[in-house]
């Protein structure tokens, strides 16, 4: 004959051996949580961000949010800049999350603790979160940057300061 315990133990087993199985088959959805979607757009489908001022920092720029909290639900952004010659984003940081971005085309140069330094294409930049960082394109043609805020969706999120000692 078998035990209260042995019988309540086999129950548990069947229990977690069927919710496994159900995880592994990828039904989320039959547990009670959304499945994970994947999010996709492309650069002619992301509008430009509008009402980026000069006096926080964003001189001349084209900037896109790719993925971030509003498009994609994600709680980190990937962003694409053009900044045409003489555009700038100026010395600044973000108190609540990290930033890397990685220059594609062109050259300039990058805002550092130390000042200005030369920087172009291929160069990737890490700067963790309270990094004073920003990217002046001191060259004649565009200069292209893929970028991205770790732990924050947003510009909200980020904690975004400009250096009070900015070239505004």
């Amino acid at each position: 004959m078998t035990s209260s315990a042995e019988k309540i133990g086999a129950a548990l087993a069947k229990a977690a051996k069927g919710t496994m199985a159900k995880m592994r088959d990828g039904a989320p959805a039959a547990l009670g949580a959304a499945a994970p979607k994947m999010y996709r757009t492309n650069l002619r489908d992301v509008p430009k961000v509008e009402g980026l001022k000069r006096d926080d920092g964003w001189v001349d720029m084209q900037v896109q949010f790719l993925i971030d909290k509003k498009s994609a639900g994600a709680d980190h952004v990937v962003g694409w800049t053009v900044l045409k010659p003489g555009a700038r984003h100026e010395n600044h940081r973000h108190h609540n999350c990290d930033e890397f971005f990685i220059v594609l085309k062109g050259h300039g140069h990058i805002y550092t603790e130390a000042g200005e330094v030369p920087s172009g294409e291929g160069d990737v930049i890490y700067s963790p979160r309270g990094c004073w960082h920003g990217f002046n394109n001191t060259s004649s043609e565009d200069v292209v940057l893929v970028w991205g805020w770790m732990d924050a969706g947003s510009i909200e999120a980020s904690g975004y300061e400009v250096h009070p000692d900015s070239h505004r």
